[in-house]
C-alpha cells in the first residue's frame, strides 16, 4: 500500500518533468549498411535498428578478410537539434582479432561517441562525429566526417573519412538501405 503511493508519486513527477512536445527524427535509424574501405581495404557491414523515437541498438563488424575482425556493438541514443539536424551519440563494446591471433578476439575496448547530422540540401546529408576508444591500457581519439546522397527514402549512398579508427585513417563508401 505505502509503495504504491510512492510509485504514482513517481510516475507523476516524471510526467511533470518530461517535455511536452514530440520531435520526430530527422533522419533514419533503422537500417543496414555495406561498406568497402580503402588504404587498408576492409569490407564491413552495420545494422541499426530504433527501438523508442530516441534510441537505436547498433551492431557492426569491419575485417580485412586476412583472419582479423573488428565486431563491436551497443546502445545509441538520437533526437532532433531543429528541423534540420539531428545530434546522436553511441555506447559501443568492441571486440577485436588481428591475423597473428588463433583465439577469439584478443582485445575488448570500449568506444563512446557523438556526432551531428544535418540535411545541407533536400537530398543531402552532411555530418560528423568524434569519440573514444579506451580500456584499461590505452585511450584514443576517434572521428569521421560524411557526405550521403538520399536517392529514395530506401536507399542512400555515401562516403565517409574515418580518422584514427581500428584500422586507422581511411575513407569509406557505403550503400545503406531503410527499413
Amino acid at each position: 500500500m505505502e509503495s504504491t503511493k510512492y510509485i504514482k508519486k513517481a510516475l507523476i513527477l516524471a510526467t511533470a518533468l518530461s517535455s511536452s512536445t514530440a520531435m520526430a527524427n530527422n533522419f533514419p535509424y533503422s537500417f543496414f549498411e555495406a561498406r568497402v574501405g580503402t588504404s587498408p581495404g576492409t569490407f564491413g557491414a552495420q545494422i541499426n535498428q530504433q527501438f523508442t523515437e530516441n534510441s537505436h541498438l547498433v551492431g557492426q563488424i569491419e575485417s580485412k578478410f586476412e583472419g582479423d575482425w573488428d565486431i563491436n556493438g551497443g546502445i545509441g541514443f538520437n533526437g532532433p537539434i531543429n528541423e534540420f539536424a539531428d545530434i546522436y551519440g553511441q555506447l559501443l563494446l568492441h571486440n577485436v582479432k588481428d591475423k597473428s591471433s588463433d583465439k577469439f578476439g584478443d582485445e575488448m575496448l570500449t568506444e563512446v561517441n557523438i556526432g551531428l547530422r544535418v540535411w545541407l540540401m533536400q537530398q543531402i546529408e552532411v555530418g560528423a562525429k568524434y569519440g573514444q576508444l579506451f580500456n584499461s591500457d590505452t585511450n584514443k581519439d576517434i572521428g569521421s566526417v560524411h557526405f550521403r546522397f538520399h536517392s529514395t527514402e530506401q536507399l542512400s549512398v555515401g562516403a565517409e573519412a574515418k580518422f584514427s579508427g581500428i584500422y586507422g585513417d581511411q575513407v569509406t563508401m557505403t550503400a545503406r538501405f531503410t527499413f
